[in-house]
C-alpha cells in the first residue's frame, strides 16, 4: 500500500479520502452525516481552531483502500498526538490498518511526541486491534443527537423558565458569529472552565486558551462554512463572563448543526445555567435556523452532570466509543 499525505487542493485525493471515509462509517456508524469534499477541505486547511489535522490517503493497485489523521497542537500538550487510521471494510483484516498507523506514528515521533492516542467505536475487532498495538482503554465517550422534530418546544421553554429564578444574577448574551475583540481576553478564560470535564485516564493536560486562540477557533469555522451561535451567561454584579455554550449551523447543509463546548465557571457553578445556557440555545435556534434538524454531541460517559441536561432535552444515544492511549 502506498500512503501519501492528501493536499486539500488535490481535487481526486480530496474525493478518494472522502470516499474511503463514508464507507467506513457506513459500516461501522451508519447514523453519522456523511463527509462531503467541502466539509473534507475545511478540516484539512482550517481544523477545530486553526491547526488543521494532517491527513493521508492509503492506495493499493490504484485502488484507495485506507485512510488516516494525525492531529497535534501547539497551543498544549506537546507531548501528545492523536490517531485516526480507517481502512475500507472491502480491504479489511489485511495488515492495511497496522501499516496505516505504523505510517502516523512515524509522522507523530518526528514531531516529537511521545504519547499517542486513538478513539475507535465500541467494538471487539477495534478493541482486539488497540490491544494488538499497544494501546489501552483510557477514556469511554457517548455521541447523541438531538432531533428537533421530537423535541417539545413548550417543554423546553418550561425547563428554561424553571430554571430562571435559580439564575436571577446572570443576564443570557445571544451572540452570532466573532467574539468583539476588547471581550476576546474575558472569553479565554471563561473557556477554560472545560477543562473541568471529565477526562478519565487519558494522560492529557489542561488546554491552554487565549484571547488569539478564541479568535482563530472562530476564524476556522468560519473557514469550514459554519454559521457560529453562543449563549454566554454574564454574572450581573461583576460583568464576569460565567458559562457559555457552541452550536455550528453547516452552511451547506443548514439541517445539520453540532454542539461544541457547554461549560460553566467553577465559581459559578449551582444556578441551573448549564441547563439554561443549552435550553436558550435551542429556543434561539428554532428562531434564527427553522430549517435545524439535528444538533449531535459528544461526552465522557462519566459526565453524568452534562448527560443529565443533555437528557432532560431530548439528546439520544447514537453510539459508544472508547479513547485509547499508549506511550513509547
Amino acid at each position: 500500500m502506498e500512503i501519501t499525505r492528501v493536499d486539500p487542493a488535490d481535487r481526486a485525493a480530496v474525493e478518494a479520502y472522502v470516499a474511503v471515509r463514508n464507507a467506513v462509517s457506513a459500516a461501522d456508524a451508519p447514523w453519522l452525516h456523511p463527509m462531503t469534499e467541502s466539509s473534507a477541505v475545511g478540516d484539512l486547511r482550517y481544523g477545530w481552531d486553526g491547526e488543521p489535522d494532517t491527513a493521508y490517503l492509503g492506495v493499493e493497485d490504484g485502488v484507495p483502500v485506507a485512510a488516516g489523521t494525525l492531529s497535534t497542537t501547539e497551543y498544549d500538550n506537546l507531548h501528545l498526538a492523536w490517531f485516526g487510521p480507517k481502512v475500507h471494510p472491502d480491504h479489511r483484516r489485511r495488515g492495511l490498518g497496522s501499516a496505516m498507523l505504523e505510517a502516523l506514528l512515524a509522522e507523530a515521533r518526528s514531531r516529537g511526541r511521545s504519547t499517542f492516542g486513538a478513539d475507535a467505536w465500541d467494538d471487539a475487532g477495534f478493541a482486539a486491534f488497540a490491544e494488538h498495538h499497544g494501546f489501552e482503554a483510557a477514556s469511554r465517550a457517548v455521541n447523541r443527537r438531538q432531533v428537533l422534530a421530537d423535541v417539545d418546544p413548550d417543554v423546553v421553554r418550561r425547563q428554561h423558565d424553571e430554571a430562571l429564578p435559580a439564575a436571577s444574577d446572570y443576564d443570557l448574551v445571544r451572540r452570532a458569529g466573532r467574539t468583539p475583540d476588547h471581550e476576546l481576553e474575558a472569553l479565554a478564560e471563561m473557556a477554560a472552565a472545560i477543562n473541568d470535564a471529565p477526562t478519565d485516564d487519558l494522560d492529557i493536560e489542561d488546554e491552554v486558551f487565549t484571547a488569539d486562540r478564541m479568535r482563530r477557533y472562530e476564524q476556522a469555522q468560519e473557514g469550514r462554512g459554519y454559521r457560529l451561535y453562543r449563549v454566554l451567561a454574564r454574572h450581573r454584579a461583576t460583568g464576569e463572563l460565567a458559562g457559555h455554550s457552541v452550536v455550528v449551523v453547516e452552511a451547506d447543509r443548514p439541517t445539520i448543526g453540532d454542539q461544541h463546548d457547554t461549560s460553566v465557571v467553577a465559581g459559578h457553578r449551582g444556578h441551573r445555567l448549564g441547563l439554561l445556557l443549552k435550553a436558550d440555545m435551542y429556543l434561539w435556534l428554532r428562531e434564527v435556523e427553522p430549517q435545524l434538524e439535528t444538533i449531535d454531541t459528544w461526552n465522557a460517559e462519566s459526565n453524568d452532570h452534562m448527560i443529565g441536561v443533555n437528557e432532560l432535552l431530548g439528546y439520544q444515544v447514537l453510539g459508544r466509543a472508547v479513547e485509547y492511549q499508549r506511550k513509547d
